[in-house]
């Protein structure tokens, strides 16, 4: 009998749930015209932000794609004759890319960002195959001043050993000898 009566009652349970739900005001978002706040910290499509100085800040470390759990991100890096390093190309698949901001974790110069901008739907998957031109942004992104080679220590035509910032002098090995 007690179990007769322990489902009805979860029966009846269930159809009260219902039926409360049943005049309450429907809440609907307008999508195309309303578009939700998201939280401050989402992750959405990827960009490749440049330094302050208008140049681009990835130099082509593989870093992103080595971390990349499902391996969308592929690149081939070159290096100027200033001696600055860059990714002569740069690919991602947006179309099998999970969103999960490794390689934004992983990046040393902050070149690779991910933004809040989440309509990134295509019919042709195709189309979700990114290269570096379409990647890249003309601002610095989340990041605002910070420059990788004037905080890395490696030499190049605008900057040499020694100066960049919080960097000390190079030591003379030959002057620490006894």
């Amino acid at each position: 009998m007690s179990e007769i009566y322990e489902s009805v009652k979860a029966f009846g349970t269930g159809f009260a749930t219902t039926f409360k739900h049943m005049f309450r005001k429907p809440i609907t978002e307008e999508y195309p015209e309303y578009k939700r706040p998201l939280p401050e910290r989402s992750r959405a499509r990827i960009v490749l932000t440049r330094d302050p100085d208008g140049k681009e800040r990835c130099v082509g470390c593989y870093l992103c794609s080595a971390v990349c759990p499902v391996s969308c991100i592929s690149m081939q890096s070159a290096e100027q004759a200033d001696g600055r390093r860059y990714a002569e190309w740069f690919r991602i698949n947006l179309g099998r890319c999970i969103y999960c901001g490794l390689c934004e974790e992983a990046c040393p110069t902050s070149a690779i960002q991910l933004t809040p901008d989440y309509e990134n739907c295509q019919r042709d998957i195709l189309t979700l195959v990114f290269e570096k031109e379409d990647l890249l942004v003309d601002h610095c992104g989340k990041d605002k001043e910070y420059c990788f080679y004037k905080y890395a220590g490696i030499s190049t035509a605008e900057m040499g050993k020694g100066e960049h910032i919080n960097e000390e002098k190079p030591v003379n090995v030959r002057s620490n000898l006894p």
